[in-house]
């Protein structure tokens, strides 16, 4: 199946089921804080392995007690696609796990 660009009432639509993710400039993007930078670390770590696990990448950004992530669809122009809800759906789950808070 074809992936398509989302239309920016089908964005907002999925956005309310993601409090924290924005959208800007054809990304979405989330910014989590931690305790330390070897829980951030530890949260870049699992993204990359549920990004291998996807077959879809997004950019992430490690600070001492911070991570960063930006995601879009690259295949379709680097417009965002159900492909990146589906991969922003699975690193809120995963940052919740390892105690993300808001940045």
């Amino acid at each position: 199946m074809a992936v398509e660009p989302l239309g920016q009432q089908e964005i907002e639509d999925r956005l309310e089921a993601l409090p924290g993710w924005s959208y800007a400039d054809d990304l979405l993007s989330r910014r989590y804080a931690f305790g330390g930078h070897p829980q951030a670390a530890a949260l870049v770590a699992e993204i990359a392995r549920i990004q291998e696990e996807l077959g879809h990448h997004s950019d992430l950004t490690l600070g001492y007690n911070t991570v960063g992530v930006t995601v879009n669809t690259h295949s379709v122009g680097g417009k965002v696609t159900e492909l990146d809800f589906g991969l922003a759906r699975r690193i809120e789950a995963a940052a919740s796990a390892h105690g993300a808070r808001s940045a």
